[in-house]
């Protein structure tokens, strides 16, 4: 597993970042549930945007359980995975602090561990943990 696993085990910023990414996913599968509870419950003005809704963010939950057990295991390909989904995030974020609707507390809940990601994605041995061979 090459860089991944030093010695038998995984260097502790890799673990640091797998277990963001899990938190993430994890939050997606609340909001996943959250929706589909919404749908049952209440009906939706627009029942397509509802379920479109929903059904993206039942991907994204796939999805970041995907890169996670990849950061794990110290795939290269997770590093874009990881930049895009954490920039997404911090957009969210930034809109979480502005408008009539303004949630600064979910703002910071979604920058912080964005921002720690991206810094862990980019140390040294996250690096070399996620490198290709040649």
């Amino acid at each position: 597993m090459r860089g991944a696993v030093v010695e038998g085990r995984r260097h502790p910023l890799l673990t640091t970042l797998a277990v963001i990414v899990f938190a993430e996913c994890a939050l997606m599968v609340a909001a996943a549930l959250w929706l589909i509870l919404e749908l049952i419950i209440d009906v939706p003005s627009s029942v397509a945007s509802a379920l479109a809704l929903t059904v993206l963010v039942v991907i994204a939950a796939i999805w970041l359980a995907v890169v996670g057990v990849n950061t794990l295991r110290g795939a290269p390909w997770v590093r874009g995975a990881i930049v895009v989904w954490q920039i997404l995030q911090i957009a969210v974020a930034v809109g979480s602090f502005q408008g009539l609707f303004a949630r600064p507390d979910v703002g910071w809940a979604l920058l912080i561990p964005a921002i720690v990601a991206l810094v862990l994605l980019f140390t040294k041995p996250v690096m070399a943990a996620t490198a290709r061979e040649s």
